[in-house]
């Protein structure tokens, strides 16, 4: 229940044959990975060439409505998004799919994660001439793949070439008029997988979860630096980027981030939080009547915390469904209105007794905060707060919505300062050196955790703030002329 902003969630199909229902498909693959971002969201389909799209601010099941749908058409190809910006403004200018028309033809892509050279390539492809339409970064991997697609032989060998100068963490779908392409980081920091459907086609999502809507059957996940393109011809590999990094994939993904029904890399998310869960009992143990998730991230490691540690794990909360999560509401106050809105507890369970509150994270305290104070409403006694992961330290530049250590509390105050604060009887954090035991690798292998200890896998950007073309021009100094203070 943390007040962290979403990245993104991606979603593709190839059908041998044109499927008067492939927009539905899509629009079933997006649902499934709501959880990924709920500011906007998009679907494009291919027929034969012509491409249908269609996007908006909202939720897809508000976007999409079967006229919508309907309105799209029949393809063989299409691809979707979801998304929460973290880089880029919110609004309908920056939802995607982004379409690009050039003359080698249409272009499609979506896009999770968020480059570390953003700026600089955007700097240099506006001196070029470029003239941007949006102020996300899938815009500038579009600009770059199309000035490669001018001298590649193919759309495949621009992607190829594209990966040379993107740096940071990016998941793709691209869509041409005749492929459907995939592309995965050579960190991995973002998770990416294909199925096979019934039909003899594929699908591409960010989560096994969204295999699992459609009704495909896992095959794998792509490998970090990896290029998949599915054709007529089948399905292909280009693994030019790979084993070039070590791989890095975020681990907030599995604490997070991620469905527990999804597994990433071979890793269960439901099993990576039910360690976490366990890990705190046997570090920071408590004597208390019962333990209590806070939905939905909490669930999962409150239950590995009660199995571990002998307490009942309890219902504590019921939570509305037509509720978004909180992070997702820009702005303080409306983060605020929305926990009073979401949660509501159970005063049969928790009156007079003493919780172990499980949570996955506190950012800022105060979301945190709230529920503490709603426990204490409905009657709990003492109250135990037992987080999820380490505390939050540092600013992630790969696509979780962190750009500043000002907005993170653990570098303002000490546990106990915090456990005061959000107002709890004790407070224990997971172990920043246990990490790797939730995805069973070894220590510091594997997988990004940048946020809690500071070691990032690539340089970091030297200017991560706001573009300048979402300022107002009184913030914006290279607007102002000497003296005047005006354009």
């Amino acid at each position: 229940m943390s007040n962290l902003h979403e990245e993104c969630g991606v979603f593709g199909v190839f059908s041998p044959e044109t499927r008067e229902d492939i927009a539905a498909t899509v629009y079933y693959g997006l649902f499934a990975l709501q959880h990924r971002g709920q500011e906007s969201c998009g679907i494009v389909v291919n027929d034969d060439g012509l491409f249908q799209h269609y996007k908006d601010e909202g939720l897809v099941r508000d976007v999409f409505t079967h006229r919508v749908l309907e309105g799209l058409g029949p393809g063989h190809i299409a691809i979707g998004h979801v998304r929460y910006g973290t880089t880029g403004g919110s609004g309908r200018l920056n939802a995607q799919p982004i379409v690009v028309n050039h003359r080698k033809g249409p272009m499609a892509l979506a896009h999770n994660g968020n480059l570390v050279n953003s700026r600089e390539l955007r700097e240099k492809l506006e001196m070029e001439g470029c003239i941007f339409h949006t102020t996300s970064d899938t815009e500038v991997i579009s600009y770059i793949i199309t000035r490669e697609r001018l001298h590649a032989p193919s759309i495949e060998a621009a992607v190829n070439q594209a990966m040379d100068i993107l740096e940071g963490a990016y998941s793709l779908v691209v869509m041409s008029p005749a492929k459907l392409i995939a592309v995965r980081d050579k960190h991995g920091f973002r998770p990416l997988c294909y199925g096979r459907t019934e039909d003899g086609g594929y699908v591409v999502a960010s989560e096994s979860c969204a295999l699992d809507a459609v009704g495909a059957s896992f095959v794998r996940d792509l490998e970090p630096g990896e290029i998949l393109i599915f054709s007529e011809k089948g399905v292909r590999s280009i693994r030019d980027h790979c084993g070039q990094a070590e791989k890095k994939t975020c681990i907030f993904e599995h604490i997070y981030f991620a469905r527990p029904d999804s597994v990433i890399d071979g890793a269960s998310v439901h099993r990576a939080r039910e360690t976490a869960g366990a890990i705190l009992a046997e570090t920071a143990p408590a004597k208390a009547d019962i333990v209590v998730g806070v939905p939905d991230s909490g669930l999962d490691a409150a239950l590995g915390y009660a199995k571990a540690s002998g307490i009942p794990y309890a219902t504590g909360f019921i939570k509305n469904r037509y509720i978004a999560r909180t992070f997702i509401a820009p702005g303080q106050k409306s983060r605020e209105n929305k926990v009073r809105m979401k949660l509501n507890p159970i005063r049969e369970t928790v009156e007079g007794k003493s919780v172990v509150l499980v949570d996955d994270s506190i950012v800022r305290g105060t979301t945190c905060a709230r529920i503490v104070k709603l426990l204490r409403d409905a009657g709990a006694r003492e109250i135990h707060m037992r987080i999820s992961a380490p505390p939050f330290l540092n600013p992630c530049y790969y696509g979780t919505d962190i750009d500043s250590r000002d907005a993170l509390i653990a570098c303002h105050h000490t546990i106990d300062e915090i456990r005061d604060i959000i107002g709890a009887d004790s407070l224990g954090y997971l172990p920043v050196e246990r990490l790797h035991e939730l995805i069973g690798a070894l220590p510091g292998q594997g997988f990004c955790r940048a946020c809690f200890d500071g070691v990032y896998p690539t340089a970091i950007p030297k200017d991560s703030g706001k573009n300048r073309f979402e300022q107002k021009i009184s913030e914006n100094p290279k607007y102002k002329k000497e003296g005047t203070g005006k354009c």
